[in-house]
């Protein structure tokens, strides 16, 4: 589906222009906007529509103009964030010297995927949106907003929004559907055509060049890391665009340290990891995150691979399958260069046993299913019709591959299309909640370990938490990590600082106080007053000690030093007392360093928390400022713009 993009060849050159294609952008952070453009790519090549599809980094910006119609699928993270790969493209647009005309010639339409429970809804689309019509560019139809609280998630918007999509296209330039927007190819045409194809190696040639290691040993060697490196940047490479860390690991971590800190019986298992770098040494500042890649359970992968009729030792080379025949170059750059034994190729690039599958997943087993039942419900799960059906089944139980599979036993994929299908294994970002200069070599996290329980009564946990939760720190295991700037900036010691960090959101707040813990006892340290919140005091008030030490005896969080640290505890009392409650009973301390100069810091859940925060604010802002709630939204607003209200929010 990803097709590499070839500027147009101009008559200039003494060489005939090649037919304009239909090019098809996605921004993703998870996947889903891939998932979604792919999509639409299918549809549109069904229709006879040349198509040219690229992760939005891999498109030259400065070509824009030359293209005739152009289909953004982007996704919005966090609170109104762009995701990595829309980072430059975006920047590109905003520059000053483009006019108002530069995209005269560009037609476009916009898709975005997004969360309506975030205060930001589709943020990215919409401002994508206003921009590329304010450069000229003409919409051929009104932007899609998907929903991830829809009952069939971002799919609930996009599947009304393309026949709309594929008329407007159609009215646009008719060349491209050229039997009209209705009329498609058979879809069996399109199914001897995976994205990759492999190559079987003999064991010794694969051992020889590539052999697999133990990932817990007690002595690990230089050429150990130097192996693992190798594989997991070799296989995490095929499809790109597909994964983060798509690069080496920074460095190999190991856990030191697997402390609970919330109460056995609290209802919650929240864990303190203290994790140290033994491969190299590790970077970061407070507010950075770090994403690791989790192992997957040994017994599922198995299971897979005797599900799928696979041998766990063969060796195998995976690279793109080339379509120059049918007039296209799949952009898959990247070749699986040496054998690697399937078994830990599926380990390290394909999430068997947590991740659901797609769709598209469902439509392709109908093609090999041989039971005719199986067939039947297989196409009922990928038509229009059957999608609310299939959302219940797979994601909202949150299936995974195996389980699918296993439901339908008729069903032999070939390996290579459960290779372009299966979920890529992802890696789990965690903000960091330590200091660097005060732990050089480590990096420590707050987890909260995922579990949860699905409509028809299924125990479900998170891959990455329980696996953590799961490793013994007398064991070496070899922990694969990458290091991220995060969403809240590390803030000089001069600043005054406001916290709000509920639950786990007091992560990257720890880093924040040992910070400047440390600072303080080399000059003076601006005011950190901190708003904490939980259900009970006895059962999940994380980090208790390490709060209240300093927060007394002039600490960085004592009243002595212009700060505070206050608990809210939602559950100790009849009526819930929030970290909103808390804020307004001190809203002169808040006002008085707010008119300092002081920069609001927020994270924790996505729910209704930061929304809350932000209200609760205004409200202060309002009454000690004595000014209307409208003046103090803007006041608020333009502390945003100025990069002095943050937000770190997580579903």
């Amino acid at each position: 589906m990803q097709n590499t993009f070839v500027s147009k060849v101009t008559k200039s050159m003494g060489m005939e222009e090649k037919p304009k294609k239909l090019v098809i952008l996605y921004a993703s952070q998870t996947g889903n906007a891939i998932d979604a453009a792919e999509r639409v790519g299918r549809e549109a090549e069904r229709r006879g529509c040349p198509v040219s599809l690229l992760s939005i980094d891999d498109f030259d910006p400065s070509c824009l103009p030359e293209q005739e119609i152009v289909i953004f699928l982007v996704s919005t993270t966090g609170q109104g964030d762009n995701p990595d790969s829309i980072k430059v493209f975006w920047k590109f647009l905003l520059q000053r010297n483009l006019t108002q005309n530069w995209l005269s010639s560009v037609s476009y339409a916009v898709f975005g995927l997004g969360d309506s429970s975030y205060q930001k809804y589709n943020f990215v689309a919409k401002k994508l949106d206003k921009r590329l019509s304010d450069l000229g560019a003409t919409a051929i139809v009104e932007r899609g907003l998907g929903d991830d609280q829809h009952p069939s998630g971002y799919e609930g918007a996009l599947d009304p929004w393309m026949p709309t999509l594929w008329k407007a296209i159609y009215q646009k330039n008719p060349k491209l559907f050229p039997k009209g927007p209705e009329c498609m190819t058979s879809n069996t045409s399109l199914m001897d055509q995976p994205k990759v194809q492999i190559t079987y190696h003999d064991v010794d040639e694969g051992a020889l060049q590539f052999s697999s290691i133990p990932v817990a040993t007690k002595q690990l060697k230089i050429a150990d890391f130097k192996l693992l490196e190798m594989q997991i940047e070799s296989t995490r490479f095929i499809l790109p665009g597909k994964l983060s860390g798509k690069h080496p690991p920074d460095c190999f971590l190991k856990m030191v340290k697997n402390d609970p800190l919330s109460k056995a019986d609290s209802g919650k298992d929240v864990r303190h990891f203290e994790l140290e770098a033994i491969s190299s040494s590790i970077e970061y500042e407070v507010g950075d995150v770090v994403h690791i890649l989790p192992a997957q359970d040994a017994a599922a992968v198995d299971a897979f691979m005797k599900r799928c009729n696979l041998n766990p030792e063969s060796y195998i080379r995976v690279e793109p399958r080339d379509n120059k025949e049918n007039g296209q170059s799949h952009d898959l750059r990247n070749t699986l260069k040496v054998p690697i034994r399937l078994k830990t190729f599926v380990e390290l690039a394909m999430d068997v046993a947590s991740a659901s599958p797609r769709r598209y997943f469902f439509e392709v087993m109908s093609y090999f299913a041989t039971a005719e039942h199986e067939k039947e419900r297989l196409q009922y799960f990928a038509s229009p019709e059957g999608r609310d059906d299939l959302y219940e089944y797979n994601q909202k139980e949150r299936r995974t591959v195996l389980e699918v599979l296993e439901d339908f036993p008729s069903v032999q994929m070939p390996f290579e299309w459960l290779v372009q299908l299966v979920p890529p294994l992802k890696t789990r970002a965690f903000s960091i909640s330590s200091s660097h200069s005060v732990h050089p070599n480590q990096v420590h996290l707050t987890v909260s370990v995922v579990s949860w329980t699905t409509p028809y009564k299924r125990k479900r946990t998170g891959l990455c938490s329980s696996w953590l939760a799961g490793l013994d720190p007398q064991k070496r295991v070899l922990i694969p990590a990458w290091f991220q700037k995060g969403s809240l900036p590390s803030p000089p010691p001069s600043l005054p600082v406001i916290v709000v960090g509920p639950g786990t959101g007091c992560a990257p707040f720890r880093g924040f106080v040992e910070e400047r813990a440390l600072q303080s006892q080399s000059g003076p340290t601006a005011p950190l007053l901190f708003f904490f919140g939980c259900r009970n005091e006895e059962n999940d008030f994380l980090y208790r000690d390490f709060w209240l030490f300093h927060s007394q005896k002039g600490g960085v969080l004592s009243e002595e030093k212009g700060g505070g640290f206050f608990a809210a505890f939602s559950r100790d009392q009849p009526q819930k007392i929030h970290v909103q409650h808390k804020m307004r009973e001190q809203s002169v301390k808040i006002w008085n360093l707010l008119t300092e100069g002081a920069a609001v810091y927020v994270a924790g859940s996505a729910n209704k928390m930061p929304s809350d925060v932000l209200l609760a604010f205004e409200e202060i802002v309002s009454k000690e400022g004595g000014v209307p709630k409208e003046a103090a939204a803007r006041w608020l607003r333009a502390l945003e713009k100025a990069g002095k209200y943050h937000v770190e929010a997580w579903s």
